[in-house]
């Protein structure tokens, strides 16, 4: 990759800008040697000043890819660690279940929520798989250990359930068999109306109706 061309950038800015020296010096806060070393490649100039300078030309730096797309900054909103912490800006994030948590201590620790991987051979095989995460995750409610598996038992019982009802729709159930009532006659004939009433010899002990 060609070497950035600090000078000619920002002899760009200037130009842009109608800005001397002196005064693109006095605008972001540093002095007229620091410019003028910067043009003529004997000293550098700090990242954050030269985008202040293209800032006064109505200018931006920006981060852009082999094809030609521009990248922005990752976000500032991604998960932690336990301790507040970024992850790794070059390794994935994911969460805890997900995989075996990697730390030695996983069976005698809480359960962190998330983790990200450290074989990066392992992690290569997973973007294989299913992409390159554009950034790391971001928190959203239910991320616990505990939420996400009360989250995965109630969608397994909806399958279950709507796979139930689209086999009886289908007809694909056996039929159920029907109920027979085995009560003797007394126990209809002693039933008062508030409670099912059963006769000493009566096996079946249904609700009587």
């Amino acid at each position: 990759m060609d070497e950035v061309d600090v000078a000619g950038l920002l002899r760009r800015i200037r130009r842009v800008g109608d800005l001397s020296q002196r005064e693109l010096a006095q605008a972001i806060g540093i002095s007229k040697s620091a410019v003028a070393a910067a043009e003529t490649g004997t000293g550098r100039l700090d990242a954050r000043a030269l985008a202040r300078a293209a800032d006064l030309a109505g200018l931006r730096l920006a981060l852009v890819d082999v094809e030609g797309r521009e990248l922005g900054a990752m976000a500032e909103g991604t998960v932690r660690d336990e301790r507040g912490r970024r992850f790794p800006a070059h390794l994935d994030t994911r969460y805890s279940d997900e995989g075996w948590w990697h730390d030695a201590h996983r069976y005698s620790r809480p359960r962190p929520w998330y983790t990200f991987t450290r074989d990066r051979p392992r992690r290569d095989a997973g973007r294989a798989l299913r992409g390159t995460p554009d950034d790391h995750l971001v928190p959203r409610p239910g991320d616990s250990p505990h939420d996400r598996r009360a989250a995965r038992q109630d969608a397994a019982r909806r399958q279950a359930a709507e796979e139930w009802a689209r086999r009886r729709d289908a007809g694909e159930l056996p039929p159920l068999p029907a109920w027979v009532c085995d009560c003797p006659t007394g126990c209809a004939e002693g039933d008062d109306g508030t409670r099912p009433f059963h006769t000493d010899d009566c096996v079946c002990r249904c609700d009587v109706d």
